[in-house]
């Protein structure tokens, strides 16, 4: 066996690369996070047909490692509306909703995307999304413009400080280039 096939170099970190780890920050510090009351628990398992003392992935059926927002509470670079409770959480696996992202769950379940649930041939994909769909139903979620709600000072404080740290970020990056191209001269790699 050729050694180098077991070899891979671990990837190259881009400082202005985590920009959208900055935003979901600056968007998770700001939106509400409601804690669910127990009858909302039951409600919630029993719409998504789930047990509660083998909680599964609502998209593939795999073991839940985290709740997914259903609706995402970022898109370009904005809040969304959408806020943490539990009418916009579901129970996840980690590849579903690292796939998933900020899509739309109705977007990514069918998509090609990978780990999606179709690129996972999930047999019961349709009966998945049937209760989903009863899932929104019931929490008749409606996206609140933050904008309109809050000081305008402040919010735009809070946005004009996003755009500094990300400009920050994408300086840094440059400086960090350059850096890197002197210490490869430098050791003549």
């Amino acid at each position: 066996m050729n050694v180098k096939k077991i070899f891979k170099m671990p990837k190259q970190v881009n400082i202005a690369g985590r920009t959208s780890s900055i935003t979901n920050a600056f968007v998770n510090g700001i939106i509400p996070q409601i804690e669910p009351t127990e009858y909302e628990l039951n409600k919630c398992l029993k719409i998504l047909e789930l047990n509660k003392d083998d909680l599964r992935c609502v998209y593939c059926n795999e073991k839940v490692t985290e709740w997914d927002h259903l609706r995402p509470i970022v898109k370009n670079k904005q809040p969304t509306g959408y806020i943490s409770d539990i009418y916009n959480l579901v129970p996840s696996c980690g590849k579903c909703n690292q796939s998933k992202g900020n899509k739309y769950w109705r977007d990514w379940i069918k998509s090609d995307a990978p780990q999606s649930p179709k690129s996972k041939k999930i047999k019961d994909l349709d009966k998945r999304i049937q209760r989903l769909e009863e899932y929104e139903e019931w929490g008749n979620v409606k996206p609140i413009n933050f904008e309109t709600i809050v000081s305008k000072e402040l919010w735009e404080i809070h946005w004009d400080n996003h755009k500094k740290l990300c400009e920050m970020m994408q300086n840094s990056k440059h400086h960090a280039d350059k850096l890197k191209e002197e210490i490869y001269r430098k050791l003549e790699l």
